[in-house]
């Protein structure tokens, strides 16, 4: 099976750990050795540079890649860290109707031949900024996490996609926030309620994590920290979009493992205190 190079990140509602999510998966495959664009479709919101930490360093939004003021090569940051991945940010002035999806499509044929993997970073919802984000993509990753209401809107955006002609085997959920614990008590929706409920793969759990949203606060992804557990969840993701077999179970594992993990650093730093 031919791997998928243009992939959208979306989910039906904000506040699932859309942008968390494009960034560490950008980061995890670039460790892999894959040169990667990040491209941030949010226009007029934009937070995928803060979440990088590249946020004074834009120069250059897709409104001008758009607008033809610049070409897409010339409007790319490059991280800091990682030398392999490039963001082409959104602009925080403009609006979605300023961007159509004949542009995206345009601006993504330019960047293509440029790199291993393209993940686009999609505005929450089903407007004008959700068509513009998933016109130009092969495959598509729906966040969500184990509540009603997420799911629901997932189940919601997933209906919108087939009617784009993207097939059940081209959209795949990511379960992010999952609490293994609470699912022991009866208190949370477990990945087999979640994949019937939307009748599609689960491709990825990531655990609730006090540690990603440090990270995510300091602009550092947490997969660049190789001494978390949970940076592993994200590697895993990285690894099966490559074709490797690496079975769910292995998500879920590390939230038990990040705990201790967690614990650990926590108490250390106490003690030196």
């Amino acid at each position: 099976m031919r791997v998928a190079k243009v992939i959208v990140v979306t989910s039906g509602k904000g506040g699932v750990g859309k942008t968390t999510l494009t960034a560490n998966l950008g980061c995890a495959l670039a460790k892999l050795g894959e040169k990667v664009c990040l491209v941030d479709a949010d226009v007029g919101l934009k937070n995928l540079d803060v979440v990088l930490g590249l946020e004074n360093r834009i120069v250059y939004t897709l409104i001008d890649v758009v607008n033809g003021s610049v070409s897409a090569q010339e409007a790319l940051v490059r991280h800091k860290i990682l030398k392999n991945v490039y963001l082409l940010a959104a602009s925080q002035v403009a609006t979605k109707e300023m961007v159509s999806p004949d542009d995206m499509k345009r601006v993504i044929k330019e960047l293509y031949p440029h790199f291993d993997y393209i993940i686009i970073d999609s505005p929450a919802g089903i407007e004008r900024g959700f068509r513009n984000a998933v016109t130009p993509a092969e495959k598509v990753l729906i966040v969500t996490t184990p509540e009603i209401t997420a799911i629901s809107d997932a189940d919601r955006v997933i209906g919108l996609l087939e009617n784009f002609g993207f097939s059940d085997e081209n959209i795949k959920i990511v379960l992010n926030k999952f609490k293994a614990s609470m699912v022991r008590r009866g208190d949370m929706l477990t990945t087999e309620d979640v994949e019937s409920t939307l009748a599609l793969e689960i491709i990825s759990v990531i655990p609730d994590s006090e540690e990603v949203i440090i990270a995510t606060n300091r602009g550092i992804p947490i997969t660049l920290d190789g001494t978390t557990q949970i940076a592993r969840s994200f590697e895993n993701l990285a690894r099966r979009l490559r074709g490797e077999r690496i079975p769910i179970e292995e998500d879920l594992l590390i939230e038990n493992k990040g705990i201790v993990s967690f614990i650990r650093k926590f108490f250390s730093k106490f003690k030196r205190g």
